[in-house]
């Protein structure tokens, strides 16, 4: 029995020495990414690439907190995922009133900046996608980040449309409407990531 528990523990060290490296890899390119679309944003006046960069963000805080809580317990598993669906939650709020200053104050986002920018993202995302398939399941801290870096592959196609939209169109509009929507997401993602937690808290 005492040797089945340490092949039990070694195991559980060994997992969670993996999820750690596959974690700090996702902090690092988020990181990386949310610099550069933050600043390609505001150089393209683009609402759909500051919403896709405040996304970024949210999921470089939400690998930070995993990591944090990696070697804690469920509880503590749980309380992260509570802070990154919070996170995530005020990052929707603050795009929606970013568009809201856009249809007051209207700019022509640049199409070319933004569609090299979320080529550029939707490659690291998809990198963080199938460094963390396989831990997706683990418990629901780590289910909160595969589903943060989930929403932001289909948010990164979504601001290439948009790109093609705003040069095709003339107008902001397809940006606009983008960026709203990624809000969408990341306020459903965040409440779902909330009340996932809520539970487990609550067991």
């Amino acid at each position: 029995m005492s040797h089945h528990c340490e092949d039990k523990d070694c195991e559980l060290a060994a997992l969670r020495q993996q999820q750690s490296s596959v974690l700090r890899w996702a902090l690092a390119i988020n990181t990386a990414m949310f610099l550069v679309e933050i600043a390609a944003g505001w150089l393209a006046h683009s609402t759909a690439l500051l919403a896709d960069a405040l996304d970024m963000l949210s999921d470089a805080l939400a690998y930070a907190f995993t990591l944090w809580v990696l070697e804690r317990g469920p509880r503590w598993r749980a309380v992260s995922a509570l802070l990154k669906g919070i996170a995530m939650f005020a990052g929707g709020i603050l795009v929606l009133a970013e568009a809201r200053e856009k249809v007051l104050d209207p700019v022509l986002p640049d199409a070319g900046i933004i569609a090299l920018t979320a080529a550029a993202a939707l490659l690291a995302n998809l990198l963080c996608l199938r460094l963390l398939w396989r831990h997706r399941a683990d418990d629901i801290d780590l289910k909160a980040v595969w589903l943060c870096s989930r929403n932001d592959v289909l948010a990164n196609v979504g601001v290439l449309l948009a790109a093609g939209g705003v040069a095709w169109s003339g107008t902001l509009w397809p940006d606009l409407a983008l960026g709203v929507v990624i809000a969408v997401i990341v306020l459903d993602s965040a409440l779902h990531i909330m009340r996932g937690a809520l539970r487990q808290l609550a067991e």
